[in-house]
């Protein structure tokens, strides 16, 4: 192994390379990058919250970690 970390670009699949000299990782191109950015744009994409939990305390939580 060559001590390289590997990754799969999310959008795609592809195989990308952690190095500095890859500008978009974890994706393989500017497009892939995108293509992801317009799903959380479109809200497509959502980060759950914790069971139980209102969207307010969430708030409240972030707000005392300031």
């Amino acid at each position: 192994m060559n001590g390289i970390k590997q990754v799969n670009c999310p959008t795609c699949q592809k195989i990308v390379r952690w190095t500095e000299a890859e500008t978009y990782r974890p994706f393989c191109s500017k497009k892939c990058q995108l293509i992801d950015f317009g799903e959380w744009a479109a809200e497509r994409y959502g980060i759950a919250e914790a069971e139980g939990e209102s969207p307010a305390e969430a708030d409240d939580e972030i707000n005392d970690e300031r």
